[in-house]
């Protein structure tokens, strides 16, 4: 679907196209309600006019995203989306699997929730990195960090489903 496309869509389909980029409603509205977009960049904009998004939003949104490392389950659309974001991990070696693996679970007990990273144009170092350095991170500070991955997901997707 190109941008002009999108733009002329009623709003409740322009809503079920945005849902698997982020199920956050403010968001879908705000992406929305910015219509008509002029661009890729117009389409950030209105993402980002949304604001921070607050953490009852953040665990919703989390429902739907795999541990990195792993395969996404299912059919939807999400799954899909989050497969095609990790391909570029490619085929992990063991060490690099098990000490993500190992991050992921540290990570869920430090946090009580699913490690999220932007996997796209990351690799695997790069990711062990950041999972490293956020677990220094108070609760806040993650939570903080948790909401921008999570837009940044969104834009990514918003950006395939509109090219």
């Amino acid at each position: 679907m190109d941008l002009a496309e999108f733009n002329r869509l009623p709003a409740d389909d322009a809503r079920g196209i945005l849902r698997p980029c982020l199920d956050v409603d403010r968001w879908i509205d705000a992406v929305v309600d910015a219509r008509p977009l002029s661009d890729l960049d117009s389409a950030r904009s209105a993402s980002r006019a949304a604001g921070p998004l607050t953490t009852a939003e953040i665990d919703a949104a989390m429902s739907h995203h795999p541990r990195i490392g792993e395969k996404a389950k299912g059919e939807s659309a999400e799954a899909a989306h989050s497969s095609r974001e990790q391909a570029g991990l490619g085929t992990l070696e063991a060490d690099v699997q098990t000490r993500l693996a190992e991050g992921n679970a540290a990570y869920e007990t430090r946090f009580d929730r699913v490690f999220l990273i932007r996997a796209a144009g990351r690799t695997p170092e790069e990711i062990l990195s950041e999972l490293e350095r956020r677990m220094d991170n108070t609760a806040e500070d993650e939570t903080a960090e948790v909401g921008e991955q999570l837009v940044q997901i969104a834009e990514l997707r918003l950006e395939g489903i509109l090219s």
